[in-house]
């Protein structure tokens, strides 16, 4: 790719600067020594800083998992004794980790014979949930919409299936991959299998018609003739 400057055309790599915007157009530039000069070595060593129970972290920090392996057998006397205490009290550490040369915030959660490490995401990561809902209107939605979605989310109940999810993109690609490399013509994508998806509105319009279609039905056959007003 050519960088390109939308008034003077295509741009030389060695005339690119890095800047950071701190209004609208308007950057603070810095170069690859200063940014060298605050850049974080990767560690091996997690600070622990606090235990909080696990309900206390909204799902909405919660990012991405790491297997936490002891270093040797010297770390695995004191990883044994961290995951049973967590385990035991039903406690999460939250420490510090620098990874990638950023400094994160883990979450360290005992499973089975080891510690799982969850990054978490920072305060300014991470969307006010009333300012990014601020435009849905309050209220409630009608009460027998609600019934009948009930009733198609108990038909619809089942375990949960990470098998089931698969990167469709991904899968096309590969086959695209070893195809080219066989010498084939491209394939195409898989199409979309719609057998178990819901449209959940659709679903909900349709029982209310097959209902009110039912109501009026059901009001026709108990209707009782009228008398006939005599001259």
């Amino acid at each position: 790719m050519i960088p390109t400057d939308p008034d003077t055309g295509p741009v030389e790599r060695k005339d690119l600067v890095k800047g950071y915007e701190i209004e609208k157009n308007k950057y603070v530039i810095v170069t690859n020594e200063e940014l060298q000069s605050v850049k974080l070595e990767t560690t091996k060593t997690i600070d622990i800083e606090r235990f909080v129970d696990a309900e206390e972290i909204d799902r909405l920090y919660w990012n991405d998992p790491y297997f936490l392996l002891p270093d040797g057998k010297t770390g695995t006397e004191a990883y044994v004794v961290i995951r049973d205490a967590l385990a035991g009290t039903g406690r999460i550490a939250i420490g510090r980790v620098v990874m990638h040369t950023r400094e994160r915030m883990v979450a360290l959660e005992p499973r089975d014979k080891g510690i799982v490490a969850y990054t978490l995401r920072s305060e300014d990561e991470v969307l006010d949930a009333k300012k990014a809902f601020e435009d849905i209107p309050s209220g409630h939605a009608n009460k027998e919409m609600i019934s009948i979605a009930e009733k198609i989310i108990d038909q619809k109940e089942g375990d949960f299936d990470p098998s089931m999810f698969q990167d469709r993109y991904e899968k096309a690609l590969k086959a695209l991959i070893h195809a080219k490399q066989k010498g084939k013509a491209p394939v195409k994508a898989e199409p979309v299998e719609d057998t178990n998806v819901i449209d959940l509105m659709e679903a909900l319009k349709k029982s209310l018609k097959g209902k009110a279609a039912a109501s009026t039905a059901h009001a026709n056959t108990n209707a009782k003739p009228k008398k006939r007003a005599h001259r």
